[in-house]
């Protein structure tokens, strides 16, 4: 039986819009920036270079400016060095791309603490160019990198590169997307470093959540060599499966016909969690073994709920429903597919009646049926099952980023922490992932395995800061 990585969605995915370079602004105070000049930049075999340009930051104070919904905040960060960035823009001859890869340097080699840090994506959003990231890591000693991948700034909208003018799927870019232009990011960025100080970089690191998380495991599992660290929090592995997996509340709600509130499903989690929380033996506000927890939803038929100043019953369809979305999708003959969310955690997100999971929304659509006029809050068990096995035959191998055999990434004498940011736990919770034995890839099964992760959230904005401030407390060791 195949034993495939997997990893539950997070409740809550990570991302990162990136603000516009001329809208941040800095106070350098008295430090000037000087002149960076381009170096000689060599590419992996099938890419090619077709630009390099370089812009002098100077440092002390830069801020970065709010851009809701998902930035509310500005963000300030002080004793910025001043740095260098470099633009390397790539192709891949016959792809009809164009990538933009981005390494910032501080400018001073003593500065410089002899690594490179390179910034995983978050949802459709490759990684940012433009953002705090790059800018938190070379504060941090680090030279940073991120790439676009071909295909934009933004996580939210795959219109403008999902598919060709004929409505085809572009697959070199979602090449580029998936894996292509990760290794790209990691060859260049080093090769940047190594002509800009003149001596190699002595360790090089993967930082990333949700999908920059999949981006680090990808990385270890086709090109091991690549880093020697990865810190790869959340991950959305198994693309082709929980990309769909989370539309099946929407089946749900369509074929029970109900729509409750984010007010009645919150009762369900209060009630879940009153039953289960001291399974793991701590009192805590938190079901830590969901696992363990089998309070059933149907027991709170009846219960009365204050939402908006309205008292409403619990009706047992709603409570079937939200039965059946815990339990996660079935096939037909009741044959599990995948997992549904953990009792306790919040279904705002993944359960929302009408308002179908952005980025398995956007999958569905111009992915798996290349149907952007596609309703998914339409969909019915036996539509949602055709789908799902669709997009798990057709992408996995593209997207799935799920092979156990972490055995080349060992050798090379790689290490890799995987773990969660829940948005209910300030602690970060991280596991180390232990290679399996060469040669042990089994057979796919029909079947999905036990996850390695449970309880994956990852509160908006925090995956990426909580791993900079990581790296940025261990800068100064292996």
């Amino acid at each position: 039986m195949k034993q495939r990585l997997i990893v539950l969605m997070a409740a809550v995915v990570t991302v990162l819009v990136p603000t516009a370079a001329n809208a941040v602004s800095r106070d350098s105070g008295p430090v000037a920036a000087t002149t960076c000049a381009t170096v000689p930049v060599s590419a992996p075999s099938g890419t090619k270079v077709e630009s390099v340009k370089a812009v002098a930051n100077a440092g002390g104070t830069v801020t970065f400016p709010a851009a809701p919904p998902l930035h509310p905040d500005k963000e300030t960060l002080t004793d910025v060095p001043a740095w260098c960035d470099f633009t390397v823009a790539v192709s891949h001859p016959g792809a009809n791309d164009h990538v933009n890869i981005r390494v910032s340097l501080p400018q001073d080699t003593k500065k410089w603490n002899g690594r490179f840090q390179a910034t995983g994506g978050s949802a459709y959003l490759a990684g940012d160019l433009s953002g705090a990231p790059l800018a938190g890591a070379v504060k941090a000693g680090y030279v940073a990198a991120a790439t676009d991948a071909g295909v934009g700034a933004n996580p939210l909208d795959v219109s403008g590169w999902a598919l060709t003018p004929a409505g085809k799927i572009d697959t070199p870019l979602l090449k580029n997307f998936a894996s292509r232009s990760l290794h790209d990011m990691a060859v260049i960025g080093k090769d940047v470093a190594k002509g800009f100080y003149g001596r190699s970089v002595s360790y090089a690191y993967w930082n990333g959540c949700s999908t920059g998380g999949r981006q680090g495991y990808e990385e270890a599992q086709d090109y091991p060599a690549d880093f020697d660290g990865i810190l790869a929090k959340a991950p959305a592995i198994n693309w082709d499966r929980f990309a769909v997996a989370t539309l099946w509340s929407q089946a749900v709600f369509n074929e029970e016909k109900v729509a409750p509130t984010q007010c009645e499903l919150a009762a369900f989690n209060t009630a879940a969690v009153k039953a289960c929380d001291t399974l793991d033996g701590v009192k805590d506000g938190i079901i830590d073994a969901p696992q363990e927890c089998h309070w059933d939803a149907r027991r709170l038929v009846g219960a009365k709920v204050v939402c908006d100043g309205k008292k409403i019953t619990i009706s047992h369809a709603t409570a079937d429903a939200v039965r059946k979305i815990w339990a996660g999708p079935v096939s037909s003959s009741g044959r599990k597919l995948w997992y549904g969310p953990n009792k306790g955690a919040s279904l705002a997100a993944l359960a929302a009646p009408g308002a179908p999971f952005f980025v398995a929304d956007s999958w569905v659509k111009y992915f798996v049926t290349q149907n952007p006029s596609l309703d998914t809050t339409k969909l019915t068990y036996k539509s949602f099952e055709e789908i799902f096995r669709s997009s798990q035959k057709r992408f996995n191998d593209i997207i799935g980023t799920d092979d156990p055999n972490l055995s080349a990434f060992a050798k090379a004498g790689g290490k890799l922490l995987s773990g969660v940011n829940s948005s209910r736990a300030p602690r970060i919770r991280l596991r180390t992932v232990s290679p399996v034995a060469a040669n042990s890839r089994p057979a796919r099964s029909a079947k999905p395995s036990a996850p390695i992760v449970v309880n994956a959230s990852c509160a908006i904005r925090s995956c990426i800061r909580a791993s900079a401030r990581r790296f940025s407390r261990r800068s100064h060791s292996p």
